[in-house]
């Protein structure tokens, strides 16, 4: 029906003639002359009908925005008074010789443009219409050529691209499972997988080498806006490798990746220790593009005769640190100061001490804060020299238990950052690395969970880990741009062994274990090579590619933060017959 796209025409199809079918963006008369703006997925390109056209002029007077029409006319080049720059076909028109009307359309609920500000409830009510918009037809473009780009790059490394089951069993892996009642077997379920974990595991021990997919993923958590209750991930998984084998392959991927859709070198990935991301920046997926770092103060203030600050630091679960913003004294007003107390408080914190630092070789009379009259001068001297303090900063303070100080400082750095805008380059990538095996549950047992998951290996043997499971370090790495984690992967375990020393030490019994993952052990008693990978949040890094504020925007059908498809209105009820052929039956309220 069509020769040629709209926005795929240029000054080269000069007299060329063209059939283009589309949308109607704008339609404009002026002066007996129609102007219609048509519009697909490549563009916009401006037809111009005159009354001599006769009927097809009278059908050009007729048509409105999204009607759908077909144009046949000749490429020719705009006066230079009407030439647009801002349009990549703003050096051309196309004169119609020839119009048909292929559907009619109902007003929009609201303008299909790059201006439309409208409440995202509104575009995922009608997200056939929204997508119609050039911001989302190019992300939808985007993410088309990114994962062309990566299916290309993974194969020519010799990646197989391998389908894995979304039917399985629920195994825990950190998130609550979606599950599937079978009609077949009563009582019984299946579960959408969180991941491909196990099996690309089992493909490794098949022998298949290097895997690859592009896989769907489901996770029954809370939503935000880097989150989907469905989502998609660049799934990886290599035998006979470590750790430096896995991330080259990831970090020259995501690196080509940038080269080939955005012209972006992203440079060198650095490398960072979990516990180093902690102390520096409060977060295991810190933004490095933001200069602010917080300094430890634990030490410095344990004898100090103000308990906010000693008692935290005197607590081995504790910590007192502080961040400094240079010049912050003149930049941060009260009502400021004020803003982001209430900010941190959202993160636990009961308050957020802070420093003017108007005059520091002046300890006594130099530094305004309502706190300083707590601390000794030698404590004032000493905290200046490690936070590195100049005249006119600012220092804030975070004092309490550790993980609330690092969430709320850690939290504060980038708003700060975001406010005072104090990036220092556009992207900035690292690996995070170096992680604990296990952190405490946090039950009234003390038991341990996994940090990743419970296929990671250690980085110390059996007997080690046994012995001391909370200072065991584990064989995991993740990916962090511009403070998100784009994913993350681990060498795994191989050995059966090992494999039933983690299980026990998170206390799972050799009866469960046998139950959930007995195919798992089975399998790593046949020969398992060692193994590992890593998988990338393929939404998250799309979204900071496209710059979009939400995951949602670079997925065509998108679920609510509450995890509703407002266009379809799922989750939807279901009939009494549907539940008793899978064998269930509503509780009675």
């Amino acid at each position: 029906m069509r020769t040629d796209y709209c926005g795929t025409l240029t000054a080269a199809d000069m007299d060329r003639e063209v059939q283009l079918c589309g949308w109607v963006d704008r339609r404009r008369d002026h002066g007996g002359v129609i102007f219609i703006d048509l519009r697909d997925r490549e563009g916009i390109v401006q037809l111009v009908f005159d009354p001599d056209g006769g009927e097809h002029f009278q059908l050009a007077e007729k048509v409105r925005p999204e009607y759908v029409l077909r144009a046949t006319g000749k490429v020719r080049a705009r006066t230079a008074a009407t030439v647009n720059p801002a349009m990549p076909t703003g050096e051309i028109e196309v004169f119609g010789s020839n119009l048909e009307i292929l559907n009619t359309a109902e007003t929009p609920p609201f303008q299909l443009d790059e201006h439309t500000t409208v409440s995202e409830e509104v575009r995922l009510k009608d997200r056939f219409l929204d997508l119609r918009r050039e911001p989302m037809q190019r992300n939808l473009r985007l993410r088309a050529r990114a994962t062309a780009a990566l299916r290309r790059h993974l194969e020519e490394q010799g990646f197989l691209d391998i389908e894995t089951p979304l039917l399985t069993r629920a195994t825990p892996e950190g998130a609550r499972d979606y599950l599937v009642p079978s009609r077949t077997w009563a009582g019984q379920f299946f579960a959408l997988p969180q991941s491909p974990q196990l099996f690309k595991q089992l493909l490794m021990v098949a022998g298949c080498d290097r895997y690859y997919q592009i896989a769907r993923c489901f996770r029954d958590e809370d939503l935000r806006a880097d989150r989907q209750p469905e989502f998609t991930q660049l799934d990886i998984e290599a035998s006979f490798v470590d750790e430096q084998n896995i991330m080259a392959i990831a970090e020259t991927t995501v690196r080509q990746l940038f080269a080939d859709l955005l012209d972006v070198d992203l440079g060198d990935f650095p490398r960072l220790s979990h516990a180093a991301a902690m102390a520096r920046f409060g977060t295991d997926r810190p933004d490095l593009r933001i200069p602010l770092e917080l300094v430890d103060l634990g030490d410095l203030m344990q004898a100090v005769d103000f308990q906010v600050f000693a008692g935290p630091a005197q607590d081995p679960a504790g910590r007192v640190a502080t961040l400094r913003i240079p010049g912050g004294a003149a930049k941060i007003t009260r009502k400021q100061i004020d803003d982001y107390t209430d900010f941190v408080g959202n993160y636990g914190a009961k308050g957020l001490a802070y420093i003017k630092c108007n005059d520091i070789a002046d300890l006594a009379g130099g530094l305004q804060s309502p706190i300083v009259k707590f601390l000794p001068i030698e404590v004032r001297r000493v905290l200046l020299e490690r936070a590195n303090a100049a005249n006119g900063d600012l220092l804030f303070f975070g004092a309490g238990a550790a993980r609330m100080v690092n969430e709320s400082l850690g939290a504060l750095r980038v708003k700060l950052g975001q406010d005072l805008n104090l990036y220092t380059c556009k992207w900035a990538p690292l690996w995070v690395v170096d992680f604990p095996m296990f952190e405490r549950s946090g039950d009234k047992n003390g038991g341990w969970n996994a940090m990743h998951h419970p296929f990671t290996a250690p980085a110390v043997g059996i007997d080690e880990l046994r012995a001391a499971p909370g200072q065991a370090l584990s064989r995991a790495y993740d990916m962090v741009l511009n403070g998100t984690e784009l994913g993350g992967g681990s060498i795994r375990i191989h050995d059966s062994a090992m494999q039933r020393a983690v299980f026990e030490i998170l206390g799972i019994s050799e009866a469960e274990a046998n139950e959930k993952f007995g195919f798992l052990l089975r399998a790593l008693r046949y020969g398992a090579p060692p193994h590992g990978g890593l998988a990338l949040g393929l939404d998250r890094l799309l979204m900071l590619m496209a710059a979009a504020p939400s995951i949602r925007d670079l997925i065509a059908f998108p679920k609510t933060q509450s995890a509703q498809c407002l266009l379809t209105d799922a989750p939807g009820a279901v009939t009494d017959a549907q539940l008793r052929d899978l064998h269930l039956r509503r509780r009675q309220a």
